[in-house]
C-alpha cells in the first residue's frame, strides 16, 4: 500500500496534508482498496463547520458506503467538484486527483496530533 511519508492519517483512514495553511483531506489507498469501485461521494458544501472525528460525508462502492470522518476541526474552504462526475478518482488517484476537501482548521495542533506515515503503515500492516 502506497503511505506517502509527506501527510498525516487518521485511524478510519482519511489524510490530511497541509497546503497554505488549509488540509487538502482524501482517504488513503488501503481504504479505497477495501472498498472496491466507488460508486458515490457525498462531500461537504463549502462553509460547512466540520468537528475533528465526527463524519462529514460518505463514500459509496459496490461493496458498502462508509463515511468519511474529519481528520481536523474547521470550515471548509474547498470541495472537489470532479468527485460528482468521476467518483472513480477516489480509487484512480486518491493521494491526487482524488482529494475531498480543504479544511480551514480552527486548531492546527490537530492535524500534529494525528498519525505521521510510519504509524499508519504499522496500524494497517497491524
Amino acid at each position: 500500500m502506497n503511505v506517502p511519508a509527506d501527510r498525516r492519517y487518521t485511524d478510519q483512514h482519511e489524510w490530511g496534508l497541509v497546503e497554505d495553511g488549509k488540509v487538502r483531506i482524501g482517504i488513503t489507498d488501503y481504504a479505497q482498496d477495501a472498498l472496491g469501485d466507488v460508486v458515490f461521494v457525498q462531500i461537504p458544501t463549502v462553509g460547512t463547520t466540520v468537528t475533528d472525528g465526527d463524519a462529514f460525508g460518505e463514500v459509496e462502492s459496490t461493496k458498502s458506503v462508509s463515511d468519511i470522518y474529519a481528520p481536523v476541526a474547521g470550515t471548509v474552504a474547498a470541495v472537489n467538484d470532479a468527485l460528482s462526475d468521476a467518483p472513480q478518482l477516489l480509487n484512480e488517484d486518491p493521494y491526487g486527483d482524488g482529494w475531498i476537501c480543504t479544511i480551514d482548521m480552527s486548531d492546527p495542533s490537530q492535524y500534529d496530533a494525528l498519525l505521521d506515515a510510519e504509524a499508519y503503515q504499522a496500524l494497517i500492516e497491524g
